[in-house]
Parts: structure tokens; C-alpha cells; sequence
């Protein structure tokens, strides 16, 4: 069993490319399985140094992203072999179909579509913000897995704005995906990704390629002068899912919707998550900058462990509040006794407190007389309680 780096071992191929092959692998040190990308038999010594370049520079573009959606990056080496160095890249083994493959038996149900790309288009959304442009979406380069869709192979990414190499080269891409500005030497810019994110979304919903050509020269003519064909009639689609499909064909650049606002839209169709970076957010106009305090309260220290707060005692000092001379309670006056009953001061009686003579006299609102109770009633009279009066 082939060993590389003395420490990953291929155990069986998976994938096979045009210039690469995908072998699971097993981490010897980590005791894990993995994914190890190597390049292809035919081609491993024609680059010479090159290869080794462009191996190295796919591993560092997707291991700059971190995202459910994109297959992440372990690690990246050469093994030595007779007469030269053959490079590889250790990824996260991600167990399912692509979406060629579920595409091959035909057309999915228009809502597992929109998911998958809403998914892809989260994904680019994430590598845009990096400034990592794909450049090569298709469905052979999407993984559906339990957990979700998979973006996968970098190998032919570029920084935003970046030219090929050699400009009399042919333009690295799958023909049908490949926006028309690329045919024009344009730079590599996310809107070409978006391009290619709605050519895969009208396959997803109707099986189909936007444009019928026998050729890949058809086809490029095709995408340049003619109107993609109408999509077939889907029952309960929502109309801005059809719109965004076409928006992204656009064949003007910036025509073409964010991949963020797509994840976003696409998402909301269907009722799924996605995850999105903040970091694509405009700031507020309007930002209200933060007072001295809460700067300062912001950045304080919190200490691991806080001392036992006491109880706080009474200030010696302090004496506690008494009732205020000026203000005399009510005193309310004793009820006549009904026959039979003896003397006894009433309940509701209240005595008056006797308190320091104040300079503040009080005043009392005169009381209105009290009026006797008919034999046998308890209940004080309604002339009686109104004229009860509290003192102020």
C-alpha cells in the first residue's frame, strides 16, 4: 500500500480527472480517513516544477475557507519519486454522489434543486469574500452528502481579478459553465462564478443546458448571441426563483446577482439555512459611536475569580427614617356605642401618635360629625365614612 509523506496511505481510487486523481486515504497519525488528491499518472511528469505550483496553490485557495459547504483542506506535501516530486493535497473525505451523477438519472424535484444551489451558492460566497474565484462549478464538482452540498476541486481557482497565465491558452472551465466574458480575456471576477451558478440551477430544475448545441464551439457561439431557451413549466416554483435563474445568465457581468443575495434568496424559497459571511455586510451609514464608558466597560479584564462580596451594613451615620413631625396621622374619632355595647373603643380606632412639636403646623381638614347608628347596625353610615378625612 502506497504510503505518502510517511504518513498518509492510499488505500483506494475514488475520482479520476483530466489532470488529477482522488484516492481515500487513511491518517496514520491521526487515525482518520481522508481524501488524498493526487496528480494523474499521464500528467505527474510533464509540469515538472509547475505542477507543483499549481497543486500548491489549490490547496492554499480552498484551505482559506472555512464553510459547511466547501470540502476543507488537512494538508499539503510532496512525495519524493524517482527523478522528481509528485504533490499532493489531503482533504476531508466526504462520503456521497455528486450531482452530476444524481443528474444523470434525471431532472431532481425543483425544491432539492434550489437547495443544492442555494448550498453552492453560499459556498461561493464565502470564497468571494476571500477574493478566490472557482471558476470551475459544475456538477461534477458538487457533492451531495447527508449533511448537504459539497463544494469541491480548486484546481484551477485564481485571486479576483487575476488573467490567465497565457492569454493564447485555451480558457481553463467546462465549455457550458464558462461565462462569455472569459472567451474575451476578461479576468477571473465572482460574476463569472454566477454565471456558471445559474447555468447549474436551470440544469437542476429542467435537466437541461440553458442553450442546445451539438458542439463546444456552438455552444460558446450559442451563450454569446442567443437568449437561453424558456425553462418547462414547474408547478409551485416561485416566479424570483425563475428570475434569479435568468439574472444569473445575464450575459452582462454586472447584471448578475451576489452570490450572497442568491444563497439568501434561494434559501428563503425553500425554506432552508444557509450560512453566509458577515463580512460581505455594508456597515450602517449612521453607526453611533460608542461613549468613553462603554469603551472602557468593553475592555476591561474580568478577573478569573471575584473575592465573597459583603453584605452591606447600615452607615452609622444614617439614622433611619422616622415618620415626619409635620404630618399628623388621622385620628379618627370613636363611633357612638349602639345599645349593648360596652365601652370598649371601636377597632378602627387609631390614637394619635404623640410626636416632637414641630414648626410646621399641620393641618386638618374638619371632620364632619359623626352620625349615631340605628339600633343594632355595626356598619358605620355612608355620611359617616365620608367624613373621615386623612390629615395632610
Amino acid at each position: 500500500m502506497r504510503t505518502l509523506g510517511g504518513r498518509y496511505q492510499l488505500v483506494n481510487r475514488i475520482g479520476l480527472g483530466g489532470m488529477s486523481e482522488v484516492w481515500r486515504g487513511h491518517d496514520r497519525v491521526l487515525d482518520r480517513p481522508v481524501a488524498v488528491k493526487i496528480m494523474a499518472p499521464a500528467v505527474e511528469g510533464t509540469l515538472g516544477e509547475a505542477g507543483v505550483d499549481l497543486v500548491r496553490a489549490e490547496a492554499r485557495s480552498a484551505a482559506r475557507l472555512a464553510h459547511p459547504n466547501v470540502a476543507g483542506v488537512h494538508d499539503f506535501g510532496t512525495s519524493p519519486s524517482p527523478g522528481r516530486d509528485v504533490p499532493y493535497i489531503v482533504m476531508e473525505l466526504v462520503e456521497g454522489r455528486t450531482l452530476s451523477a444524481h443528474l444523470a438519472e434525471g431532472p431532481l424535484d425543483w425544491r432539492i434543486g434550489v437547495r443544492v444551489c442555494a448550498e453552492v451558492a453560499a459556498a461561493l460566497a464565502a470564497a468571494h469574500v476571500e477574493h478566490v474565484v472557482h471558476r470551475d462549478i459544475k456538477p461534477a464538482n458538487v457533492m451531495l452528502t447527508p449533511a448537504g452540498a459539497k463544494v469541491l476541486d480548486f484546481g484551477i481557482a485564481a485571486a479576483v481579478g487575476a488573467h490567465d497565465a497565457d492569454p493564447d491558452a485555451p480558457v481553463l472551465g467546462t465549455p457550458a459553465y464558462i461565462a462569455p466574458e472569459r472567451f474575451d480575456g476578461e479576468p477571473a471576477t465572482p460574476a463569472a462564478d454566477m454565471f456558471a451558478l445559474g447555468t447549474l440551477l436551470y440544469h437542476c430544475l429542467s435537466g437541461r443546458l440553458p442553450w442546445s448545441a451539438r458542439t463546444s464551439t456552438g455552444l460558446v457561439i450559442a451563450q454569446r448571441f442567443a437568449d437561453p431557451e424558456p425553462l418547462p413549466h414547474l408547478d409551485g416554483v416561485p416566479p424570483e426563483v425563475l428570475d434569479l435563474c435568468f439574472s444569473c445568465l445575464d450575459r452582462d457581468p454586472a447584471a448578475r446577482p451576489t452570490a450572497m443575495v442568491t444563497a439568501l434568496l434561494l434559501a428563503e424559497a425553500v425554506d432552508a439555512r444557509v450560512y453566509v459571511p458577515l463580512m460581505d455586510l455594508e456597515p450602517w451609514p449612521h453607526h453611533p459611536a460608542l461613549s468613553p464608558w462603554d469603551e472602557r466597560a468593553a475592555s476591561a479584564p474580568t478577573s478569573a475569580a471575584h473575592p465573597a462580596v459583603a453584605q452591606p451594613a447600615a452607615h452609622p451615620a444614617v439614622a433611619q427614617p422616622a415618620a415626619h413631625p409635620a404630618v399628623a396621622q388621622p385620628a379618627v374619632a370613636p363611633r357612638p356605642s349602639a345599645p349593648g355595647e360596652s365601652g370598649v373603643p371601636h377597632p378602627s380606632v387609631v390614637p394619635q401618635p404623640a410626636g416632637p412639636p414641630s414648626a410646621v403646623s399641620s393641618v386638618r381638614v374638619p371632620e364632619a360629625a359623626p352620625c349615631a347608628a340605628p339600633p343594632g347596625d355595626g356598619v358605620p353610615s355612608h355620611t359617616e365614612r365620608v367624613g373621615r378625612h386623612r390629615a395632610f
